[in-house]
């Protein structure tokens, strides 16, 4: 039967444990610790995948997931924000450390149409950070000391360039020899409550277009030659998902507050109650396969809370790649 799809690791992991939470995942090659930060109701997952045991469990390449969950993402609140920053920047610095010391400048890769805005969170990111590696030679020594190289790209989508993505790249890195690559995408998720709120670091590469899976050639460290992270955001789900979540919360309120009426019923609908999520998934994406085809749905606030995205993520690989400069000077020098 097939697997609700999701890009990620964090809702593979759960759906492979039993919905089961927290850092004992039940399953080979797959260690999970987990973070929170009251405050501002912030939530850090750690999921590693450490063997081929675990590669073949998640259907996912061995390295690190990392997943900041926050309501705060979809609210105009600039101290969650800040902090998200702070979590992100840290966390990304800590995936980056060894390859900086190496030296070489940094490239920035928005994957994703900037004419479609569940789609145009890489390119907006892409328009927010700070780029130098044309100007690091011309710099005064007191900017240049906290400057890193760093530049930037936004290549298209396939339909409108005609130029697989991973061609564009290849050639860049061949060409400009960067030691490491950020590509930012945005993703589907399985959870609704979990699109636009979460945030996905990985060290193990992308598959562009993999959110609405139209999956292109890969790009990781395999097919560039480089440490490739991915930064990416939930910000769509197929309809069948919505569907299959929309039926949850009706099932379960009838099988507790059933009407007198309905009572007959009451032991239908714990039936349906019972049947895995996998099962219940796929009969609802045949019958609706014939009238919607594959769609992906999106939340109407989706253009507001892409640019409160691209900040965010934005601001933290300016932090993580320009050391000696901080978020207000980034602010100075961008906004």
């Amino acid at each position: 039967m097939q697997n609700i799809y999701t890009d990620l690791a964090l809702e593979m992991a759960e759906q492979l444990s039993g919905g089961q939470g927290g850092s004992d995942s039940g399953i080979d090659g797959v260690e999970i610790s987990v973070e929170n930060n009251e405050v501002h109701d912030i939530k850090v997952t750690v999921v590693q995948i450490t063997n081929d045991a675990g590669e073949a469990a998640m259907g996912k390449p061995r390295g690190n997931y990392i997943t900041i969950e926050s309501p705060e993402i979809m609210v105009n609140n600039v101290e969650a924000h800040e902090e998200i920053i702070s979590i992100l920047a840290n966390k990304l610095a800590e995936l980056t450390k060894g390859i900086k010391k190496s030296g070489g400048s940094t490239l920035v890769i928005g994957l994703g149409n900037r004419d479609v805005t569940p789609d145009a969170l890489g390119p907006k990111v892409v328009s927010k950070v700070l780029v130098t590696r044309h100007i690091m030679e011309s710099l005064p020594q007191e900017l240049a000391g906290g400057l890193a190289p760093l530049c930037a790209l936004a290549p298209g989508v396939m339909g409108t360039t005609g130029i697989e993505t991973a061609e564009v790249v290849r050639g860049l890195v061949e060409h400009i020899k960067p030691a490491l690559v950020i590509c930012i995408d945005a993703l589907a998720a399985r959870k609704i409550s979990r699109i636009n709120q979460t945030i996905q670091l990985a060290d193990t590469g992308i598959s562009p277009g993999a959110g609405v899976g139209n999956k292109r050639m890969s790009l990781n460290q395999q097919s560039l030659g480089i440490p490739v992270i991915a930064i990416g955001v939930p910000t769509v789900t197929d309809v069948a998902t919505f569907v299959n979540d929309a039926m949850d919360l009706f099932l379960s309120e009838m099988s507790e507050s059933t009407p007198e009426s309905l009572q007959d019923g009451a032991k239908f609908f714990d039936m349906l109650q019972k049947l895995e999520d996998r099962d219940k998934y796929a009969i609802i994406r045949n019958i609706l396969q014939p009238y919607v085809g594959n769609m992906f749905v999106t939340p109407k606030e989706i253009g507001e809370v892409v640019g409160w995205l691209a900040n965010i993520i934005a601001n933290s690989i300016n932090i993580a790649t320009h050391e000696g400069i901080s978020r207000e000077d980034i602010n100075r020098f961008m906004y």
